[in-house]
């Protein structure tokens, strides 16, 4: 990658919404009242939308360039299945469109699918992939509702982990709509997404654990936002506390089921990989990187979703990973060096510096 490869840093999960998909998201917000509110709050954030207001902020930062994933909402809350399979079209097309015109500052994008439409998203799955060139495909932890570990939905995982060999972004999704407590109609105070978003991921996490999607695909490379959500911090209350799996319900059979199970259950929980998008708290990344290891672990910051619409968490995940005061292989591998490995990037032609057009002087 030649003399610019020690400032590299490749973020794996900021988040955009390509023009013209986002266009489309205005035309849909008439008939959705959750999603015009949102939209008024994305039109405060540029960066999300504006390409040019992105790339003027990513030239703040030496070395630094984006893996772009499609922003929330999922695909499949936004259109019923019948719709959907053209919004995930529009979305992919939107983000190959950007890489090839900037693959210096974008060296690969992720596959969005309409997951309420697995033979749609097996199919643009397959377009993404084998036409446009992405470079893994992002779930929700959750299908309008339904589990990842649901059946209908193993086809699309497989074919990833299997023909393509790509990592899967899991990203949390929960809404209001989900209450705090069964006797309320809905979440207060934000909880929903505080507290509820590392929740929605470890739940997640633990479906794919203990139904065995492991073992049937040992391949399997997911990419967990916030490092991992709640799994690093309560690594011994995996440990010590699944290893009495069963004790606590009478009513299945737990005990047969970790029987079954070729390793340890906070085993599994290692073979998930986390980025680093915890809001700047080294103390956060530190522990996932105890956990996880540092082959497992990539720098990625939740761009623009931040009070300053897209340099904070950027310049903040910078210097917790500086306080952290990391060795030199640990920290290209956290910055490029996985990334690199799990994506199978060539970024050699796209590593150079972001420089700005020279200006021409007249003479005098």
């Amino acid at each position: 990658m030649g003399a610019t490869a020690k400032d590299l840093k490749l973020d794996i999960f900021p988040h955009i919404f390509p023009r013209s998909f986002f266009e489309r998201m205005k035309g849909l917000a008439g008939g959705n009242p959750a999603l015009a509110g949102s939209i008024m709050r994305w039109l405060n954030i540029p960066v999300l939308w504006d390409l040019d207001a992105r790339l003027r902020m990513m030239r703040k930062f030496q070395g630094y360039r984006q893996i772009l994933t499609l922003s929330l909402p999922a695909i499949e809350y936004l259109a019923g299945p019948e719709e959907s399979p053209a919004l995930a079209r529009l979305a992919n097309e939107g983000m190959a469109g950007i890489v090839a015109e900037h693959p210096g500052q974008f060296p690969a994008f992720v596959a969005s699918l309409p997951m309420n439409n697995v033979p749609a998203a097996l199919e643009e799955m397959d377009h993404a992939i084998g036409r446009l060139g992405a470079k893994g495909i992002q779930l929700f932890t959750n299908v309008n509702g339904r589990p990842l570990d649901d059946p209908e939905f193993y086809p699309v995982i497989e074919r990833c982990v299997r023909q393509y060999d790509l990592p899967i972004w899991l990203h949390p999704v929960r809404r209001s709509s989900f209450p705090d407590y069964p006797g309320e109609a809905k979440s207060k105070y934000e909880i929903w997404w505080l507290f509820g978003w590392p929740y929605e991921t470890s739940a997640c996490m633990a479906r794919m654990v203990f139904s065995g999607m492991f073992d049937k695909l040992p391949g399997m490379k997911v990419i967990t936002h916030h490092l991992g959500a709640m799994a690093p911090y309560f690594d011994a209350r995996i440990a010590l506390g699944m290893d009495q799996m069963g004790t606590r319900t009478p009513d299945e059979d737990y005990v047969g089921l970790r029987a079954r199970m070729a390793k340890a259950p906070v085993d599994y929980f290692r073979m998930f990989y986390g980025d680093t998008a915890v809001n700047g708290s080294a103390s956060a990344i530190r522990c996932g990187l105890d956990f996880f290891g540092a082959d497992r672990v990539l720098f990625g910051t939740d761009c623009p979703f931040d009070p300053e619409g897209g340099p904070t968490f950027i310049r903040e995940t910078l210097l917790a990973l500086d306080k952290l005061r990391l060795a030199g292989p640990v920290r290209r591998k956290i910055y490029y060096g996985n990334a690199i490995r799990l994506l199978r990037l060539d970024i050699s032609a796209s590593a150079a510096p972001v420089r700005e057009p020279r200006r021409k002087t007249r003479k005098k």
